[in-house]
């Protein structure tokens, strides 16, 4: 049966217009949206295919692979105009036509862009890669909250930005779309009981805002089969995929194709690498904050984020190059040039609350923080023979740019928020100057908390002077207010990072309270908890 690959999904809302996307694995003869109250206005819509979605022997997908093959997946994305201002829902349908058949997803509702006086709430959310708690935790915020307005998600939205499957149809049941979309069908089992979960029906109705993450960037492409794992492994940094490839400044694809790409996180999602935006009261501001993921260990036979495989010495091609960034915001880079005109900008100092968002996180319990936030130092050792013997790499502390550069600018031009994940739990955090920080991202697994000595950070010993255990960059944890979780010793813990709760927080504008709930995915029939909540100054 020929059908919609997804349902739509809403992005950009203006005073008189919205965008409205969906996809296909058919080209079709024509695709377009009806909307209004009688579904009487028609918007056609612009056809791209997605250049990069592939499957291999690792996909979780209704064919089973011995290799790497493309997928041929069609977006779709039109815009509604509205000539009459309103604050009202305003239905739309989607239609694909196939073969002469009209192929139509149910009539949803959008809304344009909300004025500053309307109450809002704002889904604070991230990690999602697949987790088997995805779904749950997205049914469950339907079943709290009576209306979503906006989702805000800080990054790592799959776990493989070229395999398509975990964008549409992991036979899992928890791709991203169909588990924002209440198309999930995730059966999860807790202590021998076993219950299926939807997910929500979120995007279809509210815009989705979003921040790359290390996970929506693919390394180097491959021309011999790499499986897609090893792709999304293989990046290296722009500079040196210059040198050893002979690359001019202005081949900009091919350097891309030498380095890493976000090409299917921005063919998908349509957004820019970062990008601000007001949504009612809100100014939202998306960076391009995240490094890659290498493994913690010092095994010399590991490439990792503290040396060079010693197996990998003579081939540089081979090597790692550290945890290194992807876009600098470093003082000066083109990314704090760009951001220093935002929060000069009339938008940004008008709006009532001024929220910035990205994937690293500035401050945690969790260990994807350690090391510093700055760029690998390599050290290079050479045997008798002056034979390259060994590369290790430190990251001075001193230059870790998101709190040497990044968050005084954001001190200084008032900001409220910043929102983060990466480290798979949920913690908060808040600054003399009264600046809130928030990592809300324990949504089906977590990497666990680095408190006191019942899990430490793990890094070489020798001259290194990362933090084994709290935030690195010298802020107490807080302690949630409400319903906090209880340690071993019975006493509150400053975080929650469990495999047993899921956890989701709510931006409620009229009232600036941040709200963030947990549900004992073990007890199916419990209800849902807030244990915290606090409250953001209103400029």
């Amino acid at each position: 049966m020929v059908c919609l690959l997804s349902d739509p999904f809403l992005q950009l809302p203006t005073e008189n217009s919205i965008e409205v996307i969906w996809f296909t694995e058919f080209v079709g003869d024509e695709h377009f949206v009806n909307y209004g109250n009688d579904l009487e206005q028609l918007a056609k819509a612009q056809t791209t295919a997605l250049s990069k979605m592939q499957e291999d022997e690792d996909s979780k997908w209704h064919q089973q692979l011995s290799s790497v093959i493309s997928r041929t997946i069609w977006r779709h994305q039109a815009r509604l105009d509205v000539t009459n201002k309103t604050q009202e829902s305003i239905p739309y349908q989607v239609t694909s036509v196939y073969l002469g058949k009209p192929i139509s997803s149910r009539v949803f509702g959008f809304f344009l862009l909300p004025d500053a006086d309307l109450p809002l709430n704002i889904l604070l959310t991230s990690d999602h890669q697949l987790l088997p708690m995805v779904a749950t935790n997205l049914e469950k915020v339907a079943q709290t909250i009576n209306k979503i307005d906006a989702v805000f998600m800080a990054g790592d939205l799959v776990n493989v930005a070229d395999r398509a499957s975990e964008w549409f149809d992991d036979i899992r049941g928890g791709a991203f779309f169909p588990c924002l979309q209440g198309a999930a069908q995730y059966s999860l089992t807790k202590e021998g009981t076993s219950n299926i979960y939807h997910g929500a029906q979120i995007i279809q109705n509210a815009p989705l805002f979003s921040a790359v993450g290390n996970h929506e960037v693919m390394g180097r492409n491959s021309t011999t089969g790499l499986k897609l794992q090893q792709q999304f492994q293989d990046a290296i940094p722009r500079h040196i995929a210059k040198e050893l490839y002979s690359i001019d400044d202005n081949q900009k694809d091919l350097l891309k194709n030498h380095s890493f790409n976000i090409d299917s996180y921005q063919e998908i999602l349509g957004l820019p690498p970062y990008y601000a935006t007001t949504f009612g009261s809100i100014r939202l501001v998306v960076l391009y904050v995240a490094n890659i993921w290498r493994h913690f260990s010092s095994d010399i036979n590991i490439k990792g984020r503290y040396q060079e495989s010693n197996e990998d010495l003579a081939s540089p091609q081979m090597w790692g190059y550290g945890q290194h960034i992807f876009e600098s915001i470093v003082r000066g880079s083109q990314q704090y040039l760009w951001l220093e005109d935002e929060l000069n900008s009339k938008e940004f100092s008008s709006a009532r609350y001024k929220i910035v968002m990205f994937h690293h996180p500035p401050h945690t319990l969790g260990g994807n923080i350690v090391p510093p936030y700055t760029d690998p130092v390599p050290q290079f050792t050479y045997n008798f023979n002056d034979q390259l013997s060994g590369v290790c790499y430190d990251y001075p502390s001193d230059k870790d740019y998101i709190i040497q550069d990044l968050i005084p600018l954001l001190e200084k031009a008032g900001v409220q928020l910043v929102f983060y994940g990466h480290s798979h739990l949920w913690n908060r955090f808040c600054s003399s100057s009264g600046l809130h920080f928030l990592e809300s991202s324990n949504v089906g697994n977590t990497f666990g908390a680095n408190w006191f000595q019942a899990k430490t950070r793990i890094f070489p010993a020798e001259g290194r002077q990362y933090s084994a255990i709290g935030d690195p960059n010298g802020l107490d944890a807080i302690v949630p207010n409400i319903a906090p979780l209880l340690g071993s010793d019975g006493k509150p813990l400053p975080y929650i990072a469990s495999n047993n709760h899921t956890v989701f927080s709510i931006f409620n504008s009229g009232e600036g309270s941040i709200s963030s709930y947990y549900f004992d995915v073990r007890l199916p029939g419990s209800q849902v908890v807030k244990f915290d909540e606090f409250y953001l100054s209103k400029n």
